[in-house]
């Protein structure tokens, strides 16, 4: 049996080629730019730089929740309450995106708690219509910053797909992960255990053991039970898609990440 490959956090690079670990690290931070769409539209444009998305929401708020509506667009997030002022994030405002289930979108900003309680503004929406699996994927790239996403990432061929169990304290869910050239994304079969993630939304990712896979996320984990074992060449085409490309110290001259060892 194949010892497990342990997980290790991200630090200097200066020995990179000498690890004869198979963790795999992924520090690359967020980047891109969306434009702007046109307020009448409620939904993606045609233009895949574009997004303007809109649902009635209620947000919570004690004692009761406010009524409103919600709109989603490459200028930020507009809530305008059936009373009282309407209220604008600008990505820059926004510290953290929040969509684990295609009804509720939560985001934290910048601000201050109310009555000096220590932290930062969470602001949590139920909406009236789903969020689309592209208007989330589109709204975490452009915040840029770390999110939790339950939609799928979008599709495209998948190079491995392979069953998985994630066990929770309540029980857990069974699914599968897909893996492609976007990320990987665990599709739960049922509930709302579903997360994606693209290669720079991953801080670690390692198998413990050969039936074991952990995704670190900047702001969650999962540790996942295979259902069958990753091979040694799927593990070291991850090793290079995450770590030697993303980082920019990959194997050269078209040698793999096995052969560098």
């Amino acid at each position: 049996m194949r010892a497990g490959r342990p997980l290790v956090l991200p630090c200097a690079f200066s020995n990179t080629k000498n690890m004869h670990s198979r963790t795999l690290v992924c520090v690359a931070a967020f980047s891109l730019a969306l434009n702007g769409a046109s307020a009448s539209n409620s939904s993606l444009t045609n233009n895949s730089d574009s997004l303007h998305w809109g649902s009635e929401a209620k947000l919570d708020h004690l004692p009761k929740a406010i009524g409103g509506s919600l709109v989603v667009s490459s200028d930020g997030i507009d809530f305008r309450p059936i009373k009282g002022e309407a209220v604008h994030w600008t990505l820059q405002d926004i510290r953290t995106v929040d969509v684990q289930s295609p009804r509720r979108l939560s985001l934290v900003t910048y601000e201050n708690r109310r009555w000096h309680i220590p932290g930062d503004r969470p602001f949590d929406f139920k909406l009236n219509n789903p969020i689309p699996p592209q208007v989330a994927a589109e709204l975490v790239r452009l915040v840029g910053k770390p999110a939790i996403n339950g939609a799928p990432l979008p599709q495209e061929s998948n190079f491995a797909t392979v069953g998985a169990r994630h066990r929770t304290r309540g029980g857990g869910s069974n699914g599968v992960l897909r893996i492609s050239d976007s990320g990987i994304a665990y599709l739960a079969a049922k509930g709302h255990d579903s997360r994606s993630w693209r290669w720079s939304d991953i801080q670690t990712l390692a198998e413990p053991g050969p039936y074991r896979l952990r995704v670190g996320g900047y702001l969650e984990t999962f540790d996942f039970e295979l259902k069958q074992q990753l091979s040694d060449d799927l593990y070291n085409r991850l090793w290079d898609h995450v770590y030697a490309q993303r980082l920019n110290i990959g194997p050269e001259n078209g040698e793999t990440h096995a052969e560098m060892h």
